[in-house]
């Protein structure tokens, strides 16, 4: 290989080095902003919250609606077509499992808003007192100032009284 051409391949080596560890602190400050990390919180918790329903589903409402409807299993139920085996049974399960996660967050949901407006509400009021508090403190300060101020106007007279005897006392 010519000298010039091991030049070029360090030079493009160079440069696919750049970009990659480019790549990788873009890729690490991805990762680490706050918001994949709740993100992958949410979807943990989401499955294991699935996991729950699933199991509330499958260990306890489906065999109560099953002996409610005549000990039937949905996930038995299906229909042979040809060679083809349609599991509508499981279909409906799932669709089951859906209704509950959904009625089950927007629960949530509903329980969260109300603690955020109770909370908000609190604030608000807190707010409220705050400046009630600093609308008395600054009430108090200025009856103080004018406390000061008719002193200084009742030791104004006075002294102006006191000048005029002094005055009057001489001139006699």
């Amino acid at each position: 290989m010519k000298k010039e051409d091991k030049q070029k391949m360090k030079e493009v080596n160079k440069e696919i080095n750049k970009k990659v560890n480019k790549g990788i602190s873009e890729f690490k400050e991805f990762i680490t902003k706050g918001n994949v990390v709740d993100l992958a919180v949410g979807v943990i918790v989401g499955g294991a919250f699935s996991k729950i329903v699933t199991s509330l589903v499958n260990d306890i409402l489906m065999p109560i609606i099953g002996i409610l409807i005549g000990g039937m299993n949905f996930n038995n139920l299906s229909i042979k077509i040809a060679d083809a085996k349609i599991m509508y049974g499981s279909f409906i399960q799932q669709v089951i499992d859906f209704l509950i996660i959904s009625l089950s967050i927007f629960i949530f949901v509903k329980i969260i808003n109300k603690i955020t407006k109770k909370k908000d509400e609190i604030k608000e009021k807190l707010k409220e007192e705050i400046k009630v508090e600093e609308i008395a403190e600054k009430e108090e300060k200025l009856e103080e100032v004018v406390e000061e101020v008719k002193k200084s106007e009742e030791v104004m007279l006075l002294e102006e009284i006191r000048d005029l005897l002094k005055e009057k006392e001489m001139s006699k």
